[in-house]
């Protein structure tokens, strides 16, 4: 035979095409181990059990409608291959649960049910910001401006533009100037190019809108952002009406809308703007102003060495910092003074600029009048200096590279000086008591020294030279400095001295700002704290206002304190600002004040727990000791408290300002106390009447509690 199936009948050759048919859909068998049948197995068993000698038993019904039972009989199933009795039952039977051994030898994962597995979708946003905060660290790292454009541009997504804007500011608010500087090189870099005007725009709008928020975590966010927007506007990538169209669109209550107002009155509107706005953070340029000083002593002792005027010149061009020229005179003259051979160079030098047109007159005149407000510190190293600086104003006068007007202002300062040997006497003897001061830490010792001068009259004249020999200092010093103001209020200083002496200091801010970049925001920060340690009352602040030009910079130094003052928690944050008393940590002092007071509560001893107070010397912040001590009193129930503050004000440990404040900032807490002190609001109204019995409160202290929250939203 041709084939191997030539044995096989008509009816069984069927069967083994039904079987094969069969084969290819193998019915589930639950609990079985046993794989599908193939055909030739199908049809051995068909074989086997045919007792008619290959008649099938099944005439008239499908082979398919036959199923074999457990017994190994051939029996009917139903339609559809429900089955009958001893059968599986049909093909898609759901009424019974179907359970899956994934350990089956024999399990196919296609069997399993189908399920819905959810995946992140990422934001492109989300994306893109991240990416510009490296590009952004990056640019701070390498000063890489094209570099920074290219990455920007390669990073696609345009339309996410602002974002960038909004990243790159915030980032560099809460950095050093030269950072705050090297981004606005870098907007003004992209503004067109890269970005465009109407995402710049976007990008300060989005900016104004989380002021709010930039506020929280950085104390003097309104000002600096002011000066970004202002800076904007003279870099001409924001428009000047931008100002007046955002404030349209803020609740005047906002930071966003104080950014705008501090940009438009107190750097856009004041006299020579640009120059302020572009100096502030050391000029369009990526150094800061210190290393801008260093590159202009640098080329001056490289002239004195060549003495090429020409080379000199094109240096001070290449700089392009002409409205720092000021210090190029400055340090010129200084130079020719320190160096006689050297006198006459620097003297060309200054001559040629001026007749170039290199060195304005105004800036000339600047660096004159700067250096005489120093001849008495530069007398100190070079003697004859003054002597020097008289001989070479009148000829700079004479040969037409000074303005004569300088001669008289000159000429009537050095009188004044010359007449009042007591006060150049007096200048002299109290650097040298702060320095010692800052050695020795000892506020006594201070003050005696200066009740030996025997000059009162000149209190104003310390207060200035204390504030401004720590504004370039570190933080420990100008801690040191407000705690001896506090200390000096109380012993020997009265309030118009204090009032009379910041008002000599902001008179001189614009000064000191040439020399010290942040000095605007540091004086502001002497005038908030000198009002929370009591030693100037809010009101003193429009007092000193008012004996002010009304466009000077000390004017906005002034508004700064305001601003600092009313802000949330503004007690706690300045006290803090420079480290807390005496160069400790806020929370150290406050720890401190809590164990002190614990150790009270358990052992009694007033006498100890007063020395303790004593010795924490830090009494501008006994207010905390009032706070903890009456939080205490309410959570203990215990009133053993007040015998302690009895004995401190008894012995003049607590004042009645630092007794009044100290419940004031109980008061203003009492809603937080009372989710943890039910009746705390009852307990403190007991307290405060107590302490109205014992004098310990100022007589106003119940109106001006009542009365704070409308005047900080006055102010």
């Amino acid at each position: 035979m041709a084939s191997g199936e030539g044995f096989l009948t008509d009816e069984q050759r069927e069967v083994l095409k039904i079987a094969s048919q069969n084969a290819e859909t193998p019915l589930p068998s639950p609990g079985l181990s046993s794989s599908p049948k193939s055909p030739t197995s199908l049809l051995s068993d068909h074989q086997l059990k045919d007792p008619a000698g290959g008649k099938a038993p099944t005439c008239g019904v499908g082979v398919r409608h036959v199923r074999r039972s457990h017994s190994g009989k051939f029996v009917r199933v139903k339609k559809d291959g429900a089955g009958g009795k001893g059968t599986w039952g049909k093909l898609l039977d759901t009424d019974r649960e179907s359970h899956i051994d994934r350990n089956d030898p024999n399990y196919d994962s296609g069997e399993e049910p189908y399920q819905l597995v959810g995946s992140t979708i990422s934001d492109p946003l989300d994306e893109y910001k991240k990416a510009v905060v490296s590009i952004i660290e990056e640019y701070f790292s390498t000063s890489d401006v094209e570099l920074a454009a290219s990455d920007l541009k390669d990073l696609g997504s345009s339309e996410f533009h602002p974002y960038f804007l909004k990243r790159l500011v915030s980032i560099a608010m809460d950095r050093h100037d030269k950072e705050k500087e090297m981004a606005s090189v870098l907007l003004s870099s992209l503004y067109a190019d890269v970005i465009s005007p109407n995402q710049i725009r976007d990008g300060f709008v989005m900016l104004l809108d989380a002021a709010d928020d930039l506020a929280v975590d950085i104390l003097d966010a309104v000002n600096i952002l002011a000066l970004f927007v202002a800076r904007a506007v003279v870099d001409e990538i924001l428009p000047p009406a931008f100002l007046t169209r955002a404030k349209k669109t803020l609740p005047e209550s906002s930071k966003g809308y104080q950014v705008l107002q501090t940009a438009e009155k107190s750097y856009l509107s004041a006299p020579h703007h640009a120059e302020l706005v572009e100096r502030r953070w050391g000029g369009s340029i990526h150094v800061t102003v210190e290393e801008m000083k260093k590159k202009i002593a640098d080329l001056l002792r490289e002239y004195v060495e060549s003495g090429d005027t020409f080379e000199a010149c094109r240096c001070i061009r290449e700089l392009g910092v002409s409205f720092f020229h000021h210090e190029v005179v400055k340090r010129a003259l200084v130079l020719a003074m320190e160096i006689q051979a050297a006198k006459l160079l620097m003297l060309k030098l200054l001559k040629e600029a001026a007749e170039e047109g290199l060195i304005s007159s105004s800036q000339m005149v600047k660096g004159f009048a700067r250096l005489a407000e120093s001849l008495d510190d530069l007398a100190l190293d070079i003697p004859s200096a003054k002597t020097l600086f008289q001989s070479i104003v009148p000829k700079a006068i004479s040969e037409g590279w000074l303005d004569a007007s300088f001669s008289k202002s000159s000429c009537e300062d050095g009188e004044g000086q010359s007449e009042d040997k007591r006060l150049r006497r007096y200048k002299e003897e109290v650097v040298t008591i702060i320095h010692e001061y800052f050695l020795s830490d000892d506020i006594p010792e201070l003050i005696r020294s200066l009740e030996d001068l025997g000059l009162p009259e000149f209190n104003p004249i310390f207060l200035k030279k204390l504030i401004t020999l720590v504004l370039d200092r570190k933080n420990r010093e100008k801690e040191m400095a407000s705690v001896l103001l506090s200390a000096l209020h109380i012993e020997i200083f009265s309030t118009e001295d204090i009032v009379n002496g910041f008002v000599m200091l902001l008179e001189s801010a614009e000064d000191t700002a040439l020399d010290i970049l942040d000095a605007s925001t540091e004086l502001a920060l002497f005038l908030a704290r000198a009002v929370i340690d009591d030693v100037l009352a809010p009101l003193n602040l429009d007092e000193i206002a008012s004996k002010l030009s009304p466009n000077c910079s000390g004017s906005e130094t002034i508004r700064m304190a305001r601003s600092l003052i009313t802000a949330r928690h503004a007690g706690e944050r300045l006290l803090r600002c420079w480290g807390g008393g005496t160069g400790w940590a806020v929370e150290d002092a406050k720890d401190k004040i809590m164990k002190l007071l614990e150790e009270y509560e358990s052992g009694g001893v007033v006498a100890e727990a007063c020395q303790c107070i004593r010795d924490l010397g830090m009494p501008f912040f006994n207010h905390e000791v009032v706070k903890k001590a009456l939080v205490m009193a309410m959570e203990k129930k215990n009133d053993r408290m007040l015998d302690l503050l009895q004995v401190c004000f008894d012995e003049g440990l607590i004042t009645i300002n630092q007794m009044s404040k100290g419940f004031t900032r109980v008061k203003d807490g009492l809603d937080d106390l009372a989710l943890d002190i039910p009746n705390a609001k009852d307990k403190f109204s007991f307290y405060m009447e107590y302490a109205q019995k014992k004098g310990w409160l100022l007589p106003s202290f119940g109106s001006s509690v009542m009365e704070a929250p409308s005047i900080a939203t006055a102010t």
